[in-house]
């Protein structure tokens, strides 16, 4: 399955598309907004193009093609989305690194005025069946398999949680206190540490 269809086939049809920064600059990959998926009254962003750029991974010799989304209730869809999805992949393609399970994107201050959250957190994309994940190289001559990276809004001080104590501890945290994910306005989870 191509990447689109394969898009398409959790998140819903693709509504926009941006190919130029705010700038007016053409951008190395374009952001789609999908609305009408598997998950009700929820719209995601996505960047397409972004796995044609082979990122390595600092932890393996692996070479890493990836996408990245963030997914947002549909009255809160009106944010600056497009612009951070350009802004940490141009990041990751300067940077040639790939962004990793656990990763933490900022703090950069607030996402949405505000919002107490500040940065992002790379996992995988829960809230769809495992298959959506990665998208399988397919037979129109892509001989890459795609990862698909959901970037979660957290606060500053969930960051520093996910520094001092890991990624796997964090994501234990977050499977007790079950926050809304989505929701780029969420207060931030109190955390001992």
């Amino acid at each position: 399955m191509n990447l689109i269809d394969h898009l398409e086939s959790r998140l819903g049809r693709i509504m926009h598309g941006w190919s130029y920064n705010p700038d007016g600059r053409p951008m190395p990959f374009r952001v789609a907004e999908c609305s009408g998926g598997e998950l009700p009254n929820v719209n995601t962003y996505v960047t397409v193009g972004l796995s044609e750029t082979h990122l390595p991974s600092r932890v393996s010799d692996k070479s890493i093609h990836q996408e990245l989304m963030i997914s947002v209730p549909s009255d809160q869809a009106d944010g600056p989305y497009p612009a951070l999805l350009q802004q940490i992949g141009c990041h990751l393609i300067r940077e040639e690194s790939a962004l990793l399970r656990g990763d933490v994107v900022g703090p950069y201050g607030p996402i949405l005025e505000g919002s107490p959250l500040e940065a992002f957190y790379a996992s995988l994309p829960v809230h769809h069946d495992n298959d959506f994940a990665v998208v399988e190289p397919d037979e129109e001559g892509r001989a890459f398999a795609i990862a698909l990276t959901w970037l979660i809004p957290i606060s500053r001080s969930e960051a520093d949680y996910v520094a001092k104590l890991g990624w796997d501890a964090f994501e234990s945290e977050l499977e007790h206190k079950q926050p809304d994910l989505l929701d780029p306005r969420r207060a931030e989870m109190a955390l001992d540490f």
